[in-house]
């Protein structure tokens, strides 16, 4: 299991006084001096909190680093206001991967994942694989992966609330019912030689379930480190992941 750190909460405080403080870029070469797989960003259309110049920077750093960038994001979004459109964004700045993920443009934040009838009928997957490493779909823990028919899909991030919640309400009856969809989804996408990835409110609490699994390749995190910095400092935050992760 490796960490990507999202970077969206930090150019969201940002955003919120509009100013370049924090800035991105400094927080950005922080995390990636640390022993993590790179970094993940979703621009949206409404620009609350990654901006087209975030791209840029953040592209630069993470080669200089040569760390992985990860750009999330709905692919059917078209260009709008400082928005150019997700699939321009794919083909212009050529991430190691591009997450799909199916958020209306209102969305507070990504809260379920695609349905594979969806997926087997969107041609456009082809362009975006074109142009990154790996493409990955965001999907619910549970789903079986068996009757995706889209060859460009070779990863998948597994849709994580449901089960961060549980842990939260303490509810092992809960906590066992979505580890045991998150392994069947990994299953599945195993026999398939996919890439598994994983994500949403994942924290220091829920993180180690998810690990001893040993079944998921990548974790995206982005508000429990932020939200955990206030009281640890970001640096601090981020070695106890790496730690828990590689202990």
């Amino acid at each position: 299991m490796k960490l990507s750190i999202n970077l969206n909460k930090i150019a969201l405080i940002r955003n919120s006084r509009g100013s370049n403080n924090p800035n991105i870029e400094y927080f950005a070469k922080l995390a990636l001096d640390e022993d993590i797989l790179g970094l993940t960003v979703h621009p949206r259309p409404d620009g609350r909190h990654i901006i087209y110049d975030d791209l840029v920077k953040i592209k630069a750093i993470t080669d200089e680093y040569k760390k992985e960038f990860n750009i999330e994001g709905n692919p059917i979004e078209k260009e709008s206001f400082n928005y150019k459109g997700f699939i321009p964004i794919i083909k212009e700045f050529k991430p190691t991967q591009a997450t799909l993920v199916p958020d209306s443009t209102s969305q507070l934040t990504s809260d379920h994942g695609w349905e594979i009838k969806d997926l087997n009928k969107a041609d456009y997957i082809k362009s975006i694989k074109d142009k990154c490493s790996r493409c990955s779909v965001f999907i619910n823990a549970g789903t079986d992966l068996k009757e995706l028919k889209n060859n460009y899909v070779d990863s998948i991030e597994i849709y994580t609330g449901p089960y961060a919640d549980a842990v939260l309400k303490n509810n092992s009856k809960l906590i066992d019912t979505e580890l045991s969809k998150i392994i069947f989804t990994c299953e599945t996408a195993k026999n398939l030689g996919m890439r598994i990835n994983a994500g949403h409110d994942l924290d220091l609490n829920n993180l180690p379930m998810l690990k001893e699994l040993n079944l998921i390749d990548e974790v995206s995190i982005g508000h429990a480190i932020i939200s955990e910095s206030l009281n640890k400092g970001f640096k601090n935050t981020i070695q106890q992941y790496i730690k828990l992760i590689n202990g």
